[in-house]
């Protein structure tokens, strides 16, 4: 086969992996790029050495499965957990939150999570406010694979709709890398998406 024939049929291959893998993500509740490009490589029968695709190649293929089966569906619900982040933000304004994630980026599946990180002198004090205001959460360790990870997580429902909250020592906010906004930025969002009545 030659080298362009090889390519071409690389590219392609990448395509549809991506495809399978925003399939899988907006149907299956899968949130994480690499377990869901992987196991569509699997079930399209790719080999460890063929390309996969970039998590942006999956995301628009994401956002293209979304606008052809999901539309309405799809700007409903992220209006809703849009809605919801606004309320939790105000919540824990005093732990200077933000917004990250699939419900900011606009990919949010039909079993996302509303991901909030917050910037805190001690992920204790943030299980105290929430004690304080008799909110019930789940508490999960964070696993320590890089200098951004969490102190802890903290898993939440809010009005039905799954909050996962992210508690970050104060000072890695100045180091934060993921594309986050604050309470004004998801304002906007929301008054920019009104679902049609």
């Amino acid at each position: 086969m030659s080298s362009r024939a090889n390519g071409f049929r690389s590219g392609h291959l990448r395509q549809e992996i991506a495809a399978v893998a925003a399939r899988m993500m907006a149907e299956d509740g899968i949130q994480d790029f690499g377990f869901a490009k992987r196991k569509a490589a699997r079930q399209l029968g790719a080999t460890e050495t063929d390309t996969l695709p970039t998590n942006l190649e999956v995301e628009a293929a994401l956002r293209e499965y979304q606008s052809i089966y999901q539309d309405d569906e799809h700007a409903e619900r992220l209006f809703a957990m849009r809605s919801v982040a606004a309320e939790v933000l105000t919540l824990l304004a005093p732990f200077r939150a933000y917004l990250t994630g699939a419900v900011l980026d606009g990919t949010a599946g039909r079993y996302a999570e509303v991901d909030i990180e917050v910037y805190a002198d001690s992920a204790k004090d943030v299980e105290i406010f929430f004690l304080n205001q008799n909110l019930r959460y789940e508490h999960r360790e964070a696993r320590k694979l890089a200098h951004d990870t969490p102190e802890a997580i903290l898993v939440f429902d809010w009005d039905d709709v799954p909050v996962r909250l992210s508690i970050h020592e104060s000072r890695a906010e100045r180091r934060a890398s993921a594309e986050r906004v604050r309470l004004d930025g998801v304002e906007k969002l929301l008054a920019a998406s009104v679902p049609a009545p």
